[in-house]
Parts: C-alpha cells; structure tokens; sequence
C-alpha cells in the first residue's frame, strides 16, 4: 500500500526533495500536515493553480491534513519570484476582497469541509523586531541572492528591495509554524519550499518534503499561465468559455495539457500522436476529448456535455444562436470604444489585452476585422462580436 501511495503521489510530479524521505513520513502512519501557500494577489484562481491543488487533492484523499495557508501578511511584500522588478504591495482591502474568491474557486478541487485555512499574518504580523533579527540570523544575503530572479536583477542592475529578501524568510517560517510535514508548489517556488526545510532544522523540527509541479504553459504557447498576460483560464469562468478557450490553442500545445492536467503518460501521448500523423485521428477532434475532459475534471460532466456541443453548434456550424449573450445596459456610451466594449462583454480584463488581440487581428465586429485599437463602434441588438478563435458574444 506504501509503494501504490509513493507512486500515486509522485506522478506528475517534477521534483521531491528528497524522495527517500517522502517514503519514510508515509510509512510512519501519521497523518501529515501538507501545506500549501497563496498569496491572494488576483481574485482568480486558474488552470495553473489547479495543477497544484490537484496533487493536493491525492493527499487529502489519502486521510492526510491538508492546510491551505493564505498569505495576507506575505502579500503586502509580494513574491518576486519570475519578476523582473520589484511588484507593488496590495493594499489591506485588495487582499481581503481577492481572499473571499478563494475559497469558491479552491472548493472545485478540494473538500472544504476537510482542509484547515491558514493565515500567515497570525503569526508574521507579531514578530517583534528581536524576533526578525533572530530570523535573519539563520541564514546569510549570499545564500537569499542565489535565488535566480536576484541574481539576474544583480546582473542587469536593476535594484531589488531589501523587504523583498524577507519573502523567502516569511515563507519558509511558515512552514515552522504550521510544522509542515510537505509543502507543495509550482517549480518556481522551489527556493522558497526550501527555505522552510531548512529553517525548520534551524528550529529543531524534522524538516518538510518538498513537492515540486510544473508550470502549466499558457494559451500563447510561451508564457506559464497567468492573468495578467492574459493567457489564463480561470477556474471562476464558465464552462464554456474555459472550453472555446481550450479549443482556442495550438495542437502543440495540446499535448502538454494532456500530461500535466490530464495526467497521460508518455507512452499514451505517444500513441495518440502516432494515430494523428497516421491520419486515423484529427487532431480537432483529440482537442475537443481534452477539452471535454478537463471541463469534466475541473466544472461538471453535465457542463461539458454541454460546453462540447455549443462549441460544435457555434463554430462549426454557425449557428450563432449558440452565442454567449450579453445584455449592455442602456447607459452604456454608443458609439463606444471598441476596448470599453470588449471590457464591459468580459471578453478582456485590461486595455494591454485588448491592444494583443486587435494587433494580432482577432478581433470582428459583425464579421467586420477591427484593426484600429482606437476605433468606435455603434452597438445595437443581435450584434456578433468574435474575440479570438473561439469566443463569440452576441449583444441581446
């Protein structure tokens, strides 16, 4: 049953330091605190989140204690992990409004009812200036600067923030307090996870596995997901709005949400790949099984059903009845600028996005390419605004 278990959690995965102890804390019978950290920077959680809560899920399935910790007190520094340059702190009621959103969208994966919630500012927020020193006592710049997002902001002499080397510190206590027994994260957190395994020996605790998963690569192709390149898929969307955007990516791209979403193996990705160059499989109908399968996985099968056969209906058949419908109020300006259009039918969250898709050319207005980013459009009823490939709305 220990080796099933071992091999169940370590699918998947990317790394776990070190796996010998992984083995060792399941074979004691105890049941584990498994951490995982957040920092409640955007309301919305997405497809790239759910890599990491899906894992979390297999132990939560297997008895163990789950503690989803919510970084209030970390997300006033914010984590500079992948960034370039120092990121804005979020103010007091940005926070508590993003954290309320958390819950409903970590509740597709997990049971709520069984996992503990945490946050950091219980504890971060009461360290005296004595106990800071303390804290940084265990550990020297040297070591907080291998960190590969300072070390090339050192190289391009770009500053970096003497709070933002505390984040590594606070994240890694965290696991003291809460005596973590693993801690989950993406790849880029790996310097932060192991943080908390070395200060817990600092502290006298049996240090924590850690649990690395990949990135899940976003909608371009390039990026990791993330909202604010606009590549994401977030798990608060529709059913179909999550499917149109699913069909919405490269056939390469399929094959990496296969593996790390779908949990195929090589060998399985390898067959289907035989079948779609052998032509016994189009490639548009292997992308709709993914589709489907993740919109099951992650919504309903009753949604997806669903989600399939609007998109079927819509984009192949035109039937445009199919559209997602979006009521504008009567106050809205008219003509109105074509990026507050695509902002109020949600089809972009910022003016950046939109400027994307127009320059790359996706954007038609009653079949109408729209190319100017600061044109204006007379809005009526029964108007089709397509955005993309795969999101069609139609103005009732």
């Amino acid at each position: 049953m220990i080796e099933k278990n071992v091999t169940l959690i370590s699918a998947g995965t990317v790394q776990i330091i070190p796996e010998a102890d992984l083995k060792k804390k399941l074979e004691s019978g105890k049941r584990l605190n498994i951490k995982l950290g957040a920092d409640p920077t955007a309301p919305d959680l997405h497809l790239g989140h759910a890599v990491v809560l899906s894992k979390l899920k297999q132990f939560q399935d297997l008895g163990h204690h789950v503690i989803f910790l919510i970084g209030d007190f970390t997300a006033h520094i914010g984590d500079p992990t992948g960034k370039s340059k120092t990121r804005p702190p979020l103010s007091l009621e940005q926070i508590k409004e993003n954290t309320k959103t958390y819950f409903e969208q970590v509740g597709k994966i997990l049971d709520v009812n069984k996992i503990s919630v945490r946050f950091n500012a219980d504890w971060l927020s009461k360290l005296n200036c004595q106990d800071l020193v303390r804290l940084c006592a265990h550990t020297t710049l040297a070591r907080l600067i291998e960190r590969e997002d300072f070390d090339n902001r050192m190289k391009n002499n770009q500053p970096i923030g003497f709070h933002e080397l505390l984040y590594p510190l606070f994240q890694g206590y965290d696991s003291v307090e809460l005596m973590a027994d693993i801690e989950l994260g993406g790849t880029d957190q790996t310097f932060n996870l192991l943080m908390g395994r070395f200060l817990q020996e600092q502290y006298c605790q049996a240090p924590q596995v850690v649990i690395t998963m990949p990135l899940l690569i976003g909608l371009d192709g390039v990026h990791k997901m993330s909202k604010s390149l606009g590549n994401y898929i977030g798990l608060a969307e529709s059913a179909d709005q999550a499917y149109g955007k699913l069909m919405s990516m490269s056939d390469d791209l399929m094959w990496h949400y296969f593996e790390v979403l779908l949990g195929r193996t090589k060998d399985e990705i390898s067959q289907m790949r035989e079948r779609v160059v052998g032509g016994t499989l189009h490639p548009m109908e292997l992308k709709k099984d993914m589709a489907q399968a993740i919109i099951i996985k992650f919504w309903s099968l009753e949604e997806a059903q669903k989600a399939r056969e609007a998109f079927t209906a819509l984009f192949q058949q035109k039937d445009y009845s199919k559209a997602q419908e979006v009521g504008l109020p009567s106050s809205l300006a008219n003509p109105i600028w074509i990026v507050e259009l695509l902002k109020t039918l949600g089809a972009v969250t910022s003016s950046s996005e939109a400027r994307r898709l127009i320059d790359g050319k996706a954007v038609h207005v009653d079949e109408s390419l729209i190319t100017d980013f600061k044109a204006e459009v007379a809005w009526k009823s029964g108007m089709i605004i397509k955005v993309g490939k795969h999101r069609i709305y139609k103005i009732s």
